[in-house]
């Protein structure tokens, strides 16, 4: 995968730009796409020679379709970009905070995807990593009985949903799609995040082994970090 060309969204903070780093170190030319274009810029003055900035905001479809047309060629794309309210159960919460979350974590994916297929298509080694959440699994959800983060969780659990078709579609094209628990890491998604331990880049080293799977790599899985499977 030398030479090749990835695309990571919400690659100014936390593991997005630690799977850019990391892609970087291993030869690639990465776009580091973020909503800001001066919080991206300053990314890629960080991570250096063989990252290329790219504003896109994946709510929206203009911006979608600016970011698109100046990517050309792509091998991967790593949907990063993602957000979390509080953590209240669905009884608490509101229909427009779900709508809220779910433009980014589930509708932006979708647009995204779509919007570089076609340069994906054109790559010999085609690969979409979406950065999910082991707190999407419904089977973990049951047996854990818990209802916390519900716009959250439940929108991992349709990323998931998403991955699997995804896979489907596309993997008789050469396509490599799977989804990636990255595991509670210190990061800005929300105040748990924050205030947990968790190295950002053990979570992008997991990103960027489904990155850079082979042709013989799984394809519709969901591992965790550390190359486990989890439980859909």
């Amino acid at each position: 995968m030398n030479n090749s060309i990835a695309l990571v969204t919400g690659a100014n903070t936390g593991i997005g730009k630690e799977i850019a780093r990391q892609l970087v170190a291993a030869g690639l030319t990465v776009y580091a796409a973020a909503r800001d274009a001066e919080r991206g810029e300053r990314a890629v003055a960080e991570l250096g020679r063989g990252t290329r900035p790219l504003m896109l905001d994946v709510t929206d479809a203009d911006s979608i379709a600016a970011a698109a047309s100046q990517v050309p060629d792509l091998d991967i794309l790593v949907n990063n970009a993602g957000i979390s309210l509080d953590g209240k159960t669905p009884d608490k919460e509101t229909a427009e905070s779900f709508r809220w979350v779910y433009e980014t974590n589930v509708f932006g994916v979708v647009a995204v995807t779509n919007a570089f297929l076609p340069a994906l298509r054109r790559s010999e080694h085609p690969r979409i990593v979406n950065i999910s959440s082991g707190t999407g699994s419904l089977t973990l959800a049951a047996e854990r009985e818990a209802g916390g983060f519900a716009a959250y969780r439940s929108s991992k659990a349709a990323l998931n949903a998403l991955t699997i078709f995804y896979a489907h579609t596309l993997g008789a094209h050469g396509f490599k799609v799977n989804a990636l628990a990255p595991g509670l890491r210190r990061t800005g998604l929300n105040a748990v995040a924050a205030a947990s331990g968790g190295d950002p880049a053990e979570a992008a080293a997991g990103a960027v082994y489904l990155a850079l799977l082979p042709d013989d790599g799984p394809n519709g899985q969901f591992l965790s970090w550390d190359g486990t499977q989890v439980p859909w």
